[in-house]
């Protein structure tokens, strides 16, 4: 496999946060050296430019794209990670290029990126058109794979930070799936190796991240970019990039999607798919739904107007204010809430909590507003 990587020198840091768009990628796209093809494939419905990038010299063909949804950015910030490893001339790099041929779209979705929404300008969900190809987005992405023709789709994503790693206390820092090719989710050869490259990521991830990996349902649903690249007989993996303690801007669960994406491009390199064993994919607990964002306990000794056994759960509402994502809390529950799980987490009958809790003047004012 690949040496160890100093991320730190090879981490973008002039692109980061979660507001990612073609102006925050351009400068970075346009200084590749001359080895990668840095093109436009089409337009967007407002006519911005979807570009790719191709690079590599090898047999084994590798197709990713970013931000099908425009506010799931993390892992285009990871792609850009990775581009700027393999311009390093390192030995790794070089030998990654030699054995494979990487084309890129970092943002599928710039409409849906400049508007920070999960949909594009038409309103629609790019990866629920994958067989009515009804968005100019969908046919670039459509007419890019059956041209390069890979071996290998990774369909880059972003998850919400209500999951869970199965039923546990652990968030779903990052998921995988290996979409079904049917309704009767049979494992095919091509979605069998699909699950073996997500077992060689999980073997990594778990040292960083030990019981922080979740794996998606695998329903079927051919509307799905995934599934039906999958069905075409393509092994396609669902990369999604979910939560890590504190960290909204995602820049942590950035590196560990640049190591899963190096380490998935290094096994397609070496031709080491076969060391791993499918069946270890299903070890891998499916989502759960069980975390809000923050869970106050013992809410009735902030306000006596809530019931002394109920808990008070808020979810984060991203909005785009001034080309800035904010994170405004917004109650979702109130109730006893003991099968759920908080990022942060007031326990008021705690005093350095409740003390804590009551020195958060924008949090206390929702909270004093809205129950």
């Amino acid at each position: 496999m690949i040496n160890k990587i100093n991320y730190k020198q090879i981490k973008v840091s002039s692109v980061s946060g979660r507001y990612i768009t073609n102006e925050s990628i351009d400068d970075f796209l346009s200084n590749l050296n001359e080895s990668f093809i840095v093109e436009t494939i089409g337009k967007s419905v407002q006519q911005r430019p979807i570009k790719s990038v191709t690079v590599g010299n090898g047999s084994r063909r590798i197709f990713m794209w970013s931000q099908m949804h425009g506010n799931e950015s993390t892992t285009t910030k990871a792609v850009l990670d990775v581009l700027n490893f393999l311009s390093t001339n390192q030995q790794d790099s070089r030998d990654l290029l030699n054995n494979c041929t990487l084309k890129i779209i970092p943002i599928l979705s710039p409409d849906g990126a400049a508007a920070y929404t999960r949909v594009n300008a038409n309103q629609v969900d790019l990866n629920r058109d994958a067989q009515d190809l009804t968005q100019p987005e969908s046919i670039v992405l459509h007419e890019t794979f059956k041209s390069f023709n890979p071996h290998f789709a990774f369909n880059l994503h972003g998850q919400r930070t209500f999951y869970n790693v199965g039923e546990t206390d652990k968030s779903a820092t990052v998921s995988f799936l290996s979409p079904s090719v049917d309704a009767e989710r049979n494992i095919t050869t091509p979605r069998k190796i699909a699950m073996q490259l997500i077992v060689a990521m999980n073997k990594i991830l778990q040292k960083d991240i030990p019981d922080g990996v979740g794996r998606y349902d695998d329903g079927f649903n051919l509307n799905c970019v995934g599934d039906t690249f999958q069905s075409l007989n393509c092994p396609t993996i669902l990369f999604e990039a979910g939560h890590f303690q504190n960290d909204y801007d995602r820049e942590v669960v950035r590196q560990f999607i640049f190591n899963s994406l190096i380490t998935s491009i290094a096994t397609i390199s070496t031709d080491t798919i076969s060391a791993y064993n499918y069946e270890d994919y299903f070890n891998i607990p499916e989502n759960g739904k069980q975390f809000y964002d923050i869970i106050i306990k013992n809410a009735h000794l902030f306000k006596a107007t809530i019931k002394a056994k109920d808990a008070v759960a808020l979810q984060f509402v991203e909005c785009l204010e001034e080309n800035k994502v904010l994170f405004n809390p917004k109650i979702e529950k109130i109730g006893e809430l003991t099968e759920y799980y908080g990022h942060k987490v007031y326990d008021c009958a705690i005093e350095s909590q409740l003390s804590e809790l009551k020195g958060q003047r924008e949090l206390c004012k929702i909270l004093n507003n809205n129950l």
